[in-house]
């Protein structure tokens, strides 16, 4: 018995530890660090009278579980914050189960780390969509519309991505769905290959299916809550606006970016009003998430669009139709840095 509640001691006080320090330096957060703490503390405390009981009994050397490899720990799943805090939730878990059976710990401890688990769960999710778009400057929107051939449009778009382009959404409105997952399948393998973020237009069916990093929707597409319900708290969900309010309802229902635009007047939408440079700086001065302008940007406009203070653009046809899509893909990407 000794034996059984020593390793489990063990076992969730160091699980403790590790979820304390990411609570602590991954997510700085002095309250959910401080809970954690309290609860190592308080489950230490609770055995402080069978301490040299349990140290007598320890038999590490005569341990036969201590050879036993466990399956799921490998090298690859410690190489990221969201594997080391979902095994140390679960060992935890598991360790305070045993206490709970073999010593009669308080099963409150547990169902204080389920509350836990799921709050920061949430918050690592957040924080890892933040870091995913944190340097994510310049998105091409693509459109295949103009080109001969599936090759021709797919050569186009795989040249944009190994010339630098951060994020691109495959959007293609008159192609149906085996189309839009044939084209898919290429583009998510070059994007993963080049560290791009691949996004798909509207069709979050589609987005699953190719595993995509996102969807974008239209203000007349799915509401964002309902996408969340569908995707879960992993997959970046970004939407287009058109005006102020658009993109306060955005940020209040939990957007990871969004569309400012059309900043011109364009052909891709051409029964849409342009928003105007007016929203553009307006979303400078008061939108705190990730936003793009949008709208007949190019090498032309792209500076006036910076002096209003953007730091990220979304394309269409300045990529998609550039005679030399290195050079231009080079050149903004400069203008923007």
């Amino acid at each position: 018995m000794y034996r059984i509640i020593d390793a489990n001691l063990n076992r969730a006080t160091e699980a403790l530890r590790v979820l304390e320090e990411i609570a602590r330096f991954k997510l700085d957060d002095k309250n959910l660090s401080t809970q954690l703490k309290n609860i190592r503390h308080q489950i230490c405390t609770f055995f402080d009278d069978e301490y040299d009981f349990l140290i007598i009994s320890r038999d590490t050397l005569n341990d036969v579980g201590v050879d036993i490899i466990n399956p799921t720990k490998t090298e690859k799943s410690y190489l990221n914050i969201e594997s080391i805090f979902r095994s140390n939730f679960k060992r935890l878990e598991q360790a305070l189960r045993v206490l709970s059976e073999y010593a009669n710990l308080s099963d409150n401890f547990r169902y204080q780390i389920y509350t836990i688990e799921k709050n920061m769960n949430e918050r690592i999710k957040m924080d890892i969509k933040k870091y995913l778009l944190k340097d994510k400057k310049l998105y091409l929107v693509t459109n295949s519309d103009n080109f001969a051939t599936d090759d021709e449009f797919l050569d186009t778009v795989a040249l944009a991505i190994k010339s630098g382009v951060d994020i691109v959404q495959l959007r293609e409105k008159t192609k149906p769905a085996a189309k839009i997952i044939e084209y898919g399948k290429v583009i998510r393998q070059i994007t993963s290959e080049y560290g791009a973020l691949f996004i798909v237009n509207d069709r979050i069916d589609i987005a699953q299916v190719l595993n995509a990093d996102g969807v974008h929707l239209g203000q007349d597409d799915v509401d964002i809550n309902s996408a969340r319900k569908i995707l879960g708290e992993k997959m970046i969900i970004g939407i287009s606006t058109h005006k102020p309010q658009d993109a306060q309802e955005a940020i209040k229902n939990g957007a990871d970016y969004i569309g400012v635009g059309p900043v011109y007047k364009t052909p891709t939408k051409p029964n849409r009003e342009p928003a105007g440079l007016e929203y553009l700086k307006w979303a400078v001065e008061n939108v705190s998430i990730p936003f793009y302008a949008i709208g007949s940007i190019d090498e032309n406009t792209i500076d006036e669009v910076i002096s209003y203070g953007t730091k990220r653009v979304a394309l269409v046809r300045a990529i998609m139709n550039s005679k030399n899509i290195s050079s231009t893909v080079k050149n903004l990407k400069n203008k923007l840095s």
